[in-house]
């Protein structure tokens, strides 16, 4: 996102976080608590939200669209996941968690390889909001040193672990180079209990994002916060199937909005 939108954005967040908590402010006791709270846990839990600062959704260029894969890298499922993304010539982006990627390091290093883009997911993948600035600064730094010691690369990029995000954790991240990204269409890949259940999320939340006027960026999962080696059958399915069902668009990587 151009500096001058990063500002924009900036300043559209303050001033709305401001006339919130003026909201709150001119109600009494339990009602502008209540307020209050509301206004901050949305900054904190909204993928839209701006309010604590820039972080990069989607441009307004509908008919682009940027495959994501968190929790990663995963010995089970990345693997098919990259042999599928080149059968179609797509490239995507790939949030790496440092500790899975000390575990994987010939797969961390292929996903860049083969012309994919490689973002910091934390060390851990903990709630960031929750840790003391110590832990957020740790998480973030070890997990930038793990992956670009790794596939000896910069590394551009921060998705916070579940989208949780504070003040701090994003100038942590811009304090590391890192520009903070969340998303516009998740495909609740991990709950959704069939492959094509998933596809019919994502593709009428790339149809909803385009009505919007906006470029589709999808959070689907190759790896789990819990488990190294999850089964990730239905996300490969599914995003196989999405691939073939879009094959017209545009297919970028995140780093492509900068």
């Amino acid at each position: 996102m151009p500096a001058t939108r990063l500002a924009s954005a900036s300043l559209a967040g303050r001033r709305a976080l401001e006339k919130s908590l003026s909201s709150a402010r001119s109600l009494t006791g339990a009602g502008a608590l209540a307020a209050a709270a509301a206004t901050l846990a949305y900054a904190v839990v909204a993928p839209s939200s701006q309010l604590f600062g820039p972080t990069l959704l989607a441009p307004a260029t509908p008919d682009e669209i940027a495959l994501t894969f968190d929790d990663g890298p995963n010995p089970t499922a990345t693997p098919r996941l990259l042999d599928l993304l080149a059968e179609h010539q797509v490239r995507a982006t790939f949030f790496l968690i440092g500790r899975y990627t000390l575990a994987q390091p010939a797969l961390a290093r292929r996903i860049l390889a083969e012309g994919h883009t490689v973002g910091n997911h934390s060390m851990s993948h903990p709630r960031l909001p929750l840790c003391s600035h110590t832990r957020i600064t740790a998480e973030l730094t070890d997990a930038n040193h793990a992956i670009e010691d790794t596939i000896a690369a910069p590394v551009l990029l921060f998705r916070p672990p579940h989208g949780f995000r504070t003040p701090f954790v994003l100038r942590t991240a811009r304090a590391l180079g890192l520009t903070p990204t969340t998303w516009n269409l998740i495909a609740n890949d991990w709950s959704l209990p069939t492959a094509d259940a998933i596809t019919t999320r994502v593709l009428a939340g790339i149809a909803r994002n385009q009505r919007r006027g906006y470029a589709s960026n999808i959070v689907l999962h190759d790896g789990s916060q819990t488990t190294p080696t999850a089964d990730r059958t239905r996300t490969v399915a599914a995003t196989a199937a999405i691939l073939t069902l879009q094959s017209l668009a545009p297919f970028v990587t995140l780093d492509t909005w900068l």
